[in-house]
Parts: structure tokens; sequence; C-alpha cells
């Protein structure tokens, strides 16, 4: 599976952007999609994260502030972000998830930069 990720950029405090995330070359079926994001010295986080049938979970970090959806044209995802903040800067990663009963099966894309500047 190839995860291609893209949207990220350089904002001001309180702007907004849309992350994507487009997936190609799956032999197995998706089973959920996530975005993490990881900042220097701090461990990758889940952000947010949408199944196939639409059930999405959000960090205590930024829910009320980012909505994830999916990419109807194509399998993959968005990841709209409003209100950021600087401590939103990160390289965030689009994540693709195969659930198998011998294993679940994990996708990464490349990063795409956000920097929030204050």
């Amino acid at each position: 599976v190839q995860l291609q990720a893209s949207g990220g950029g350089l904002v001001q405090a309180g702007g907004s952007l849309t992350l994507s995330c487009v997936s190609a070359g799956s032999p197995f079926n998706i089973n959920a999609m996530a975005w993490y994001r990881q900042s220097p010295g701090k461990q990758r986080e889940e952000v947010a994260a949408i199944t196939s049938g639409g059930s999405t979970r959000y960090s205590d970090s930024v829910k009320g502030r980012f909505t994830i959806s999916k990419n109807t044209a194509r399998e993959g995802v968005y990841l709209q972000m409003n209100s950021l903040q600087p401590e939103d800067t990160a390289v965030y990663y689009c994540n693709a998830q195969t659930w198998r009963v011998d294993g679940d099966l994990n996708y990464w894309g490349e990063g795409t930069q956000v920097t929030v500047s204050s």
C-alpha cells in the first residue's frame, strides 16, 4: 500500500489547513485510516482516526478543532484542522490499517510538515 499525504505548510495561529491522504495498491480491504503526528523530542501520537464504517475518534488535544473525513472520490482521508495553535506544529503522518485474524497490517505514508507560528 502506498499512502500519499499532502497539504502541510506554514500557517499563523488561529488559521486552518486541510491535509489529504490517498492510498493505492492495497491487496486487502482497508478497515481504518488515521492521522498521527510527531514533534521533535516527542513520541508519535494518534490525532484522529476513522473506520470504514465512518466511526471516528480524536485525541483530547484536537477534539472540537480537527475533523477527519473520508475522501469519497478516492480511497483516502482528509484532516480539516481549524484554530491551529503552535503546539500543533509537527510532522503529520497518514496511517492505514487492515484488520486480520493473524495480525493487523499497518501502512504509513511519508509525513507532511505542519508549522504554526505564533
